[in-house]
């Protein structure tokens, strides 16, 4: 017993510490429109982590990720940065964290992770309305003639992009971790 808790709180650290280096090493812009919005793969080790040790654990780590890459690396964002990241990656970990571990299958992870993108997408939607005027300073009709060339297209790549990402090394990532 007390080893899986070795385990598990090694494992939590480790897809923390490899988030915070992601976010830092691969971050790049990829809507010219709006070159604030940045892609980078640092949820791919949250959402491993969610389908490696269930929903709880996903939240707990986006929390602590969101807090130290937004005190530490995304210093711009400030709280609002801080916000937005734990509710855009909160809600992804939320709903497929929940949908896999319901039927630990290869068709319920892809249900979760497309369910995920999907959420993670209306949630930023929802919250770019209300946070990018404070954020940017923009009047809110700005934000909404950006919300269909800019902010879902943007939300959809990156959750997308994260998404299969985790498709393709969860299983590999699985093993290691769970092996005896």
């Amino acid at each position: 017993m007390e080893f899986n808790k070795v385990r598990f709180l090694t494992s939590m650290a480790m897809l923390t510490a490899v988030s915070l280096v992601l976010v830092a090493a691969v971050a790049f812009p990829v809507i010219p429109a709006a070159s604030y919005l940045k892609y980078d793969p640092a949820d791919v080790p949250i959402l491993l982590g969610t389908f490696l040790f269930g929903t709880s654990a996903g939240l707990l780590l986006t929390a602590i990720t969101a807090v130290l890459q937004g005190l530490l690396i995304s210093t711009d964002g400030g709280p609002i940065g801080i916000l937005m990241h734990f509710f855009a990656t909160g809600s992804f970990v939320l709903v497929a964290g929940t949908i896999y571990h319901k039927a630990k299958t290869r068709k319920a992870a892809c249900a979760a992770l497309l369910s995920g993108t999907l959420t993670m997408t209306v949630v930023m939607v929802v919250f770019n309305l209300i946070f990018t005027p404070l954020f940017l300073g923009a009047p809110m009709e700005k934000i909404v003639e950006m919300l269909l060339p800019v902010i879902i297209p943007f939300n959809l790549l990156k959750a997308g992009i994260n998404s299969i990402l985790t498709w393709i090394i969860y299983k590999p990532v699985s093993k290691f971790v769970h092996r005896e």
